[in-house]
C-alpha cells in the first residue's frame, strides 16, 4: 500500500468532512473516508488483536480481524456524525480508541468475575495469561501507561501495544522517526521509573516461560 499517498487522500475527506454544513449528511464522506483507510485499520485491529489481547483470538470468542474490523468502523460511523477530526493524526487516534473500547468490551463480557478491562498481555509478561481478571499488578502498569503524557502515551501505543515499527507510527503521528523513538523511549523511562518495583516478579516469569 502507498502509504503517503494514502493519507494524503484521508486528509482530502477529513478536509471535505469537516468542510459540510450543519444540515449536510456526514454519512457518504465517512463511508468513503472509512472505505480509503479500511487497510490500515485492518492492520491496526490485528496487532492489537493478536499481540495484545490474544486472550480474544482463542475459544470461546474466537475473534478475529476481519470481524474486528466490521465491529470498530461500525463504531466510527456512529463516532464521525458529531466527531470531525481535522488531521489523519487525530482520525487515528480517534479509531485507536475505539479499538480498545471494542475489545475491553468484550473482555468485560468474557470475564464475568468482574467488570475489569482486560491488560494486554504483552505489558504483563511474555508467559502465557491465565485468562483471570485484572491483576493488581496489571492495574499499576495500566494506570501508568494511562498516566503519561500525551505525545509519550500516544507513542508508545502504536509502538509498543499496537506492534507499528517507528516509521509506521511517525506516519500516523507526522512526526519524523527519530523523533518518535525519542517519545517511545521517553515513556520507557517514566514507566521503569514508576514500576521499577515490579521488575523482579517480571524477569522471574520471563524465566520460567
Amino acid at each position: 500500500m502507498d502509504e503517503p499517498h494514502t493519507t494524503l487522500v484521508i486528509q482530502g475527506y477529513l478536509d471535505d468532512l469537516a468542510a459540510l454544513g450543519g444540515d449536510a449528511p456526514a454519512d457518504p464522506v465517512v463511508r468513503q473516508l472509512l472505505s480509503r483507510a479500511a487497510d490500515r485499520l485492518h492492520v491496526l485491529c490485528a496487532s492489537l488483536l493478536y499481540r495484545t489481547y490474544p486472550r480474544l483470538a482463542r475459544p470461546p470468542l474466537n475473534l478475529g480481524a476481519d470481524e474486528m474490523l466490521s465491529a470498530v468502523v461500525e463504531r466510527l460511523l456512529k463516532a464521525l456524525r458529531e466527531a470531525r477530526p481535522s488531521t489523519v493524526r487525530q482520525f487515528f487516534a480517534i479509531a485507536n480508541q475505539h479499538m480498545r473500547w471494542e475489545l475491553n468490551d468484550l473482555a468485560r463480557r468474557l470475564d464475568k468475575d468482574g467488570p475489569a478491562p482486560l491488560m494486554p498481555e504483552t505489558l504483563i509478561a511474555p508467559a502465557e495469561s491465565s485468562g483471570g481478571p485484572l491483576s493488581p499488578v496489571a492495574r499499576r502498569l495500566f494506570d501508568a501507561i494511562d498516566a503519561l503524557p500525551e505525545a509519550e502515551r500516544e507513542a508508545f501505543s502504536l509502538v509498543r501495544i499496537q506492534g507499528l515499527n517507528r516509521s509506521e507510527a511517525a506516519e500516523v503521528v507526522g512526526v519524523s522517526a527519530k523523533t518518535m523513538q525519542r517519545r517511545v523511549n521517553r515513556a520507557l523511562l517514566i514507566l521503569s521509573e514508576q514500576l521499577g518495583d515490579l521488575r523482579p516478579e517480571r524477569e522471574e516469569i520471563a524465566r520460567r516461560a
